[in-house]
């Protein structure tokens, strides 16, 4: 039976950081303290805050801290422990495990936070009996973590940037990519655009849709058309048992499951139909995520 780890994870979000220190064995973490605090733009300062963390939560840490778990979005070279590249936070082959590693003096384990949150999601959440899944955070972009043969791959999962043939440009220079119409940035922008009204986000698109707006139903359904299409490719390429919708979006619940559910069954042929299932762990995902790859690391040395 493995023993119990004590260990700080930290996730690095575009908007804001999350820290825990947990104890736990890589079938379960427990947070015993929690902080948060924004993101800075630049790897110097998301080291230096990362940092702070660490040393405010060994400060109240009970067992000593054995190592850290960090997980970044955007690029990165797990095995390298680098940053490769982020535009939103700006920074370029950044080293920030041996940065961490070397102000810290602690063992880190660095990863993806999206491919961290899935690992989290396959052992915690929403995928624990499932092999093959893919695991797709829908929040300001759209990514997925992919499981195959029970393990979170290490190739990056990009689906919301294939081409569904809309033919709307996206951020990223191509057009026609799923997250230029589904992602809850796209679905607030959308709606905006449409009815000539700000809205806070796309969960303000959500209720206006279930008051009855008929701009809002008219862009939920062109998002959900959207997913739809990026989930077809998915199953002719990957043939998942389920796929696991996370991020603020999920939140809708049957709002975005019944009719993505529908439009599947409507444009599906010979893949195999995927479950939709909703995440269980929030947006706690990519820090417990980070716990067990510093739990991991620690139990294969």
């Amino acid at each position: 039976m493995a023993r119990t780890r004590h260990a700080i994870a930290v996730d690095v979000g575009g908007t804001g950081m999350k820290a825990a220190l947990v104890s736990g064995t890589p079938d379960g973490v427990t947070p015993v303290e929690q902080r948060r605090r924004p993101t800075r733009p630049g790897g110097d300062a998301v080291v230096e805050d990362v940092v702070a963390l660490v040393d405010e939560l060994r400060a109240v840490a009970g067992p000593p801290v054995e190592a850290v778990g960090l997980v970044v979005p955007g690029i990165v070279d797990e095995a390298a422990g680098t940053g490769v590249y982020s535009a939103n936070l700006g920074w370029r082959d950044h080293p920030f495990r041996a940065a961490v590693e070397a102000a810290t003096g602690l063992p880190t384990a660095f990863g993806h936070d999206v491919r961290a949150g899935g690992l989290a999601e396959l052992r915690l959440g929403s995928a624990r009996d499932l092999t093959d899944a893919v695991i797709m955070p829908i929040g300001t972009g759209i990514a997925a973590a992919l499981v195959l043969g029970g393990r979170v791959s290490p190739a990056p999962g990009e689906v919301g940037h294939v081409d569904v043939g809309h033919g709307d440009p996206c951020g990223c220079g191509q057009r026609g990519c799923v997250e230029a119409r589904a992602s809850s940035a796209a679905i607030a922008r959308r709606y905006a655009e449409r009815a000539n009204r700000q809205v806070s986000g796309a969960a303000e698109v959500a209720r206006l849709l279930g008051a009855g707006d008929p701009d809002a139903a008219v862009v939920w359904q062109e998002a959900v058309d959207a997913l739809a299409r990026g989930i077809l490719l998915v199953a002719a390429l990957l043939g998942p048992e389920a796929v696991v919708l996370g991020g603020g979006l999920a939140l809708a619940g049957p709002l975005l499951t019944d009719p993505l559910g529908e439009r599947l069954d409507e444009l599906i042929t010979f893949q195999r139909r995927p479950e939709l299932r909703l995440a269980a762990l929030g947006d706690e995902a990519g820090c417990l995520g980070a716990a067990l790859l510093a739990i991991d690391m620690l139990e294969d040395r």
